[in-house]
C-alpha cells in the first residue's frame, strides 16, 4: 500500500486543493455579491481544505500498519469518517476566524448548514479520490507481481549459473579432503550447506549481516581450493549500522564469484580483494577492489565483457529504487566494482 502523501508531489496537492476550492466557491456563490467577497471566500476555502486534507493524509499514512490488517470496506469507511471530521473541524475554525475579523456575520443556522455543506462536499471528493487510489493501487499490485515473476526468473538464472562450475569444484575439494583431512571436509560441508540453502530460498531482501555471512561461507569454500591465491580484506561499518542495513540476497556474493572466476582462477599469483561498505546520506556504497596480477596477462577487453552485473542491478532496482546500480571500472592494474543503492534509516 503506497503512502498517500507520496502519490503526488506537494505542488500537485496544492494545485488539487486550489481547483477544489475554486470549484466549491463557484457553486456556493449565491450569497456573494461582489468580487472581493468571492476572493475572501475562495481564500478561506483554500486554507480550510489545506487544514483538512494534508493532516488527514499524514494521519492515514501513519495508520497504514493498522489499516493493512483491516477489511478494505472498514478502512474506506474509517477514511471517509476521518475526512468528514477534519472537514468539520477546519470549516468551524476558519469560519470562527472570519467572524472574529468581521469578514463573516454569525448566524447559527447558516453556520451549521455551512459546516454540513463542507462535510458533504469533502466526502464526495474523497470518494472520487478513493476510486482513483484503488485503480492506482491495483496497477501497483500488478506491477509488483510482474516484478516478482521477473525476479524469480532472474534468481533461476543465478542458480543455473552458480550450480555447475561451483558444484563440481566443491565436490572435487570434498573428495580430496575426506581422506586427507576429515575435520576440514566437515567444515567445508557446513559452508556448502549454508550457501546452497540461501541460493535456493529465492529472490528476497536480507540483512547485510546475512549477506556478509554468505560471502564468508562462499570465500571459505573457495579458499579450500585456491589456498594462498586469495586474500580478502573487509572494511565494514559498526555493528549498530550493519544491524539496520539490508540488501538483495547473493548480490555481493555474485560480484565476488565473478571476480574469482575471471581473475583468481586465471593466475597463480596472490590476488588481493578489498571490500568497503559505507552508508551515507541514505545511500549504501559497496566498493569491491580487485588488484590484477602483474605477471599474468589479463586482457582488459575480455574482463570488461565478462564482468557485468545486469541481473544483480535489476534485482536491486526492483527492491530499492531505479537509481540503484552496479558499475565496474576495469584498468590494467585493478577492477573496481561499485554497488550503489538507496537505503533509508528505519530508525529516523
Amino acid at each position: 500500500m503506497p503512502k498517500l502523501i507520496e502519490m503526488m508531489k506537494p505542488w500537485q496537492w496544492m494545485l488539487y486543493i486550489f481547483f477544489w476550492a475554486l470549484f466549491v466557491t463557484s457553486i456556493d456563490r449565491h450569497d456573494l455579491a461582489t468580487w472581493p467577497q468571492f476572493f475572501v471566500k475562495f481564500l478561506s476555502r483554500i486554507v480550510q481544505y489545506t487544514l483538512s486534507i494534508i493532516p488527514s493524509l499524514y494521519l492515514i499514512d501513519y495508520l497504514r500498519p493498522i489499516f493493512k490488517r483491516d477489511n478494505p470496506i472498514n478502512v474506506s469507511m474509517k477514511i471517509l469518517l476521518l475526512f468528514a471530521i477534519t472537514s468539520a473541524v477546519s470549516a468551524t475554525l476558519v469560519m470562527l476566524v472570519m467572524i472574529n475579523t468581521g469578514w463573516l456575520v454569525y448566524e447559527r443556522k447558516a453556520f451549521v448548514l455551512n459546516v454540513l455543506f463542507n462535510i458533504v462536499i469533502t466526502v464526495g471528493f474523497t470518494l472520487v479520490f478513493m476510486l482513483y487510489f484503488i485503480r492506482r493501487y491495483r496497477e501497483l499490485i500488478a506491477l509488483k507481481q510482474s516484478f516478482e515473476h521477473k525476479l524469480t526468473a532472474q534468481n533461476d538464472l543465478i542458480k543455473a549459473r552458480i550450480a555447475p562450475h561451483f558444484f563440481f569444484n566443491t565436490v572435487n575439494s570434498l573428495v580430496s579432503l575426506i581422506e586427507s583431512n576429515p575435520p576440514k571436509a566437515a567444515d567445508l560441508l557446513q559452508h556448502v550447506s549454508a550457501l546452497f540453502r540461501a541460493t535456493f530460498d529465492g529472490a528476497r531482501e536480507i540483512s547485510f549481516e546475512e549477506e556478509v555471512e554468505l560471502c564468508e561461507h562462499y570465500l571459505a569454500i573457495e579458499s579450500s581450493r585456491l589456498g594462498d591465491k586469495l586474500v580478502v580484506n573487509w572494511n565494514l561499518p559498526d555493528d549498530d549500522v550493519m544491524y539496520d542495513m539490508v540488501i538483495t540476497a547473493l548480490t555481493l556474493q555474485s560480484v565476488l564469484e565473478k571476480m574469482l572466476l575471471n581473475v583468481v582462477e586465471m593466475t597463480t599469483e596472490t590476488i588481493f580483494i578489498d571490500i568497503t561498505i559505507e552508508w551515507h546520506q541514505h545511500r549504501v556504497t559497496i566498493t569491491v577492489t580487485v588488484q590484477l596480477p602483474s605477471k599474468t596477462l589479463m586482457i582488459v577487453h575480455d574482463l570488461r565483457r565478462h564482468v557485468n552485473f545486469y541481473i544483480q542491478a535489476e534485482r536491486l532496482r526492483a527492491y530499492f529504487d531505479q537509481s540503484a546500480d552496479i558499475q565496474s571500472d576495469v584498468t590494467n592494474e585493478q577492477i573496481v566494482t561499485v554497488i550503489n543503492y538507496p537505503l533509508y534509516d528505519v530508525s529516523i
